[in-house]
């Protein structure tokens, strides 16, 4: 029998939760693996009356790591319509083609399939599809079933293989702003065990993944930067308003999830669930270096002097696509900045690093990400 092999350009993903599967395109570079714990035993004795020391060993599995997943997709804002039988079915109202992933990052959440809603942190309206961390404060997330079909979109004959990573969750999102590419976000989590299905899943909800006017340019992306204390930090007109064009720049997003797994003797043990860890928003953006009034020299300055100080905050608005649709706005409304470094290149340049805090420790308003998108 002939070979076969497949090539990850082939592959497809689907995401399961309840009844509902969503097709969502990911880019090269995806990658999911699982991998075994295991004890090792050996001997350290010294040698007997015949000059002989046993130096063997015993490895034992004690149980499953939980599986581990990453891809990226671009993000694709895009406003629904009745296209058939694969429809978010709010005609008009905004929504995305990987929506499902941030649905179950920010919550512990259920598509409605009849209401058109999900449980918590995810609203969508004929303006935009409005994420934010209200229903973030769970010792757990929402979870979904990933397949990753191989030769899913290979020549007609080709066999499928189907791998199915069950009760996975959503551990990190980031988003970089790379100034020639298209909005791209990282997805990375973990999941219980992987096994091998026995077909690939029918997609229900796959609406807008062939269009070609819902990708956002990062080259439009703008920075809105805001302190809140405008004595320290006056800005360019003693508001607390500082400009700064990027050149680049990164927004991460963790739940440092853990997953707990028995550990009971004469098995090996397999995953048993997640628990959530401390919510951290955190990035950087790169700027000319620039002595402009209220530009990023005078950010420095004011950063570099603070010395009385303990945690600033500004309020820092990215609109990465620019003005118009399709875009997407991160609001970090509590954001402390750290002193900016110098990047002595031809253009000298500076880099901020940032993290997006509370209003107080019980609160969930480090950032709200709005999506805004485009007919097609």
């Amino acid at each position: 029998m002939a070979d076969q092999l497949y090539f990850s350009r082939s592959t497809r993903l689907y995401i399961e939760q309840g009844t509902n599967i969503w097709e969502i395109p990911v880019l090269d570079g995806f990658s999911f693996s699982q991998s075994t714990n295991a004890s090792e035993i050996t001997l350290n004795e010294m040698a007997s009356d015949a000059g002989v020391s046993r130096r063997a060993k015993q490895v034992f599995n004690d149980s499953y790591a939980p599986a581990e997943w990453s891809f990226s997709t671009y993000a694709r804002p895009f406003i629904a319509k009745d296209t058939g039988d694969k429809i978010w079915g709010d005609t008009t109202k905004h929504h995305a083609v990987e929506e499902v992933l941030w649905a179950n990052f920010v919550a512990v959440n259920a598509w409605d399939a009849t209401g058109k809603t999900w449980t918590d942190g995810v609203a969508s309206t004929t303006d935009s599809m409005v994420i934010d961390f209200t229903g973030s404060n769970s010792p757990v997330l929402g979870e979904i079933s990933l397949y990753f079909s191989l030769g899913s979109c290979a020549p007609a004959g080709t066999t499928k293989t189907v791998y199915k990573i069950s009760n996975a969750v959503v551990n990190s999102v980031s988003i970089d702003f790379e100034i020639d590419g298209i909005c791209t976000i990282n997805w990375s989590g973990f999941g219980g065990t992987i096994s091998e299905a026995a077909q690939e899943p029918t997609s229900t909800i796959a609406e807008a993944i062939t269009a070609t006017t819902n990708f956002i340019r990062n080259r439009l992306t703008s920075l809105a930067i805001t302190a809140d204390d405008t004595t320290t930090f006056p800005g360019e007109n003693s508001d607390g308003v500082y400009n700064a064009v990027l050149t680049g720049g990164n927004i991460t997003m963790e739940n440092n999830i853990t997953f707990l797994t028995p550990e009971t003797l004469c098995t090996v043990n397999h995953p048993l669930g997640h628990i959530t860890g401390t919510r951290s928003i955190s990035g950087s953006f790169t700027s000319y270096l620039n002595a402009a009034t209220g530009s990023t020299a005078d950010l420095f300055e004011d950063l570099v002097g603070a010395t009385t100080t303990v945690t600033n905050s500004f309020d820092l608005t990215f609109s990465i696509g620019g003005a118009s649709a399709p875009k997407i706005v991160i609001n970090l409304p509590q954001c402390h900045l750290e002193i900016p470094s110098h990047s002595i290149e031809d253009v000298i340049a500076i880099e901020a690093n940032f993290t997006g805090l509370p209003t107080t420790l019980d609160a969930t308003d480090e950032a709200t990400i709005t999506y805004v998108g485009s007919a097609y």
